[in-house]
């Protein structure tokens, strides 16, 4: 149990927290790691022990409600992220929740694949309206003017104000993925074993400046512009509080993610690019939605081989 802790935790930080955290990261570049790391760590430890503290011991907000603890707990249940560090090296973004979730309950993955799709979907309309309305009058003058001196304090106060809004809104969200492979409801010493090793290696992530993921985030228009990312972030965090408040059931923020970028993407090209051809675009977005549908394909598969796996045995 506690070696899938581990195992899963390194997995959905070296995933999934860069596609939260990654636009923050490109944007502060120059910043002490460490500094990034306080600030993310310390958010992460209050989302935590406030969980703990509301939910009777479950720090998945109660996300795992309808996940319960195999018996007995077998080897193969390692597999998930296992094969998540391996796809992560790759730079693909899979969904830690299809892969990993899925091996304790396949019977909620139709719920779970509904609830994300519709993140995506949501997401990238969204990115679209506000970017078709914005862009013209914002990123344009963000694109052609560098930011000054006295806009860049203003700027990164409203950036890490809408940072830690969104990584707390994407922990309520992921919890449920690290924490599937402890008992629902943890004592005080496994509440703090946990945290200490997932401050571990948010702090490793941090400042190994986000591994291969990143390059995902840095392909994209602007991105590194810490006013765009202020605005990504907002809208990221937005998007995840709404579904966050439909239901508990989980789902894949990794879709919610892919699915900003690529309405923000399009609306820029729309609007600022006019002229230029698109298929260099076209494609690169079809890459990142080419790969999340990768992720789900492998989860969906794994998810029959290890039961198969574990009937056969």
């Amino acid at each position: 149990m506690y070696l899938g802790f581990i195992l899963a935790a390194y997995s959905v930080v070296g995933n999934d927290t860069i596609q939260t955290l990654g636009t923050f990261l490109s944007s502060n570049e120059r910043k002490k790691w460490w500094v990034l790391w306080l600030f993310a760590g310390g958010i992460l430890a209050v989302t935590l022990i406030y969980g703990y503290m509301t939910h009777n011991g479950d720090v998945s907000y109660g996300r795992l409600a309808k996940y319960p603890m195999p018996e007995p707990f077998s080897w193969y249940y390692l597999l998930p992220p296992v094969i998540l560090m391996l796809l992560t090296r790759t730079g693909i973004p899979v969904s830690t929740s299809f892969l990993i979730l899925t091996f304790f309950n396949e019977k909620n993955l139709s719920s779970m694949v509904t609830k994300s799709l519709s993140g995506y979907g949501v997401a990238f309309v969204a990115a679209i309206v506000l970017y078709l309305a914005i862009s013209r009058l914002v990123e344009r003058k963000f694109i052609e003017k560098p930011i000054t001196a006295r806009g860049e304090k203003l700027w990164t106060i409203l950036q890490w104000c809408s940072t830690g809004f969104l990584w707390s809104q994407w922990l309520i969200q992921d919890f449920a993925n690290i924490y599937v492979y402890l008992p629902r409801e943890l004592g005080i010493y496994s509440m703090i074993f946990s945290l200490v090793v997932i401050l571990g290696l948010l702090a490793f992530i941090i400042a190994s400046k986000g591994g291969a993921i990143q390059s995902i985030i840095k392909s994209k228009t602007n991105t590194v512009d810490i006013r765009s990312a202020t605005i990504i972030d907002f809208v990221y965090g937005v998007v995840l509080f709404y579904f966050k408040e439909m239901n508990n059931v989980p789902m894949s923020t990794t879709w919610v993610f892919i699915g900003i970028l690529a309405g923000r993407e399009i609306a820029l090209n729309y609007m600022l690019r006019k002229n230029e051809p698109r298929t260099k675009m076209f494609k690169s977005l079809g890459m990142d939605l080419v790969k999340v549908v990768i992720g789900l394909v492998v989860s969906i598969i794994l998810v029959f081989a290890v039961k198969y796996l574990a009937t056969s045995i």
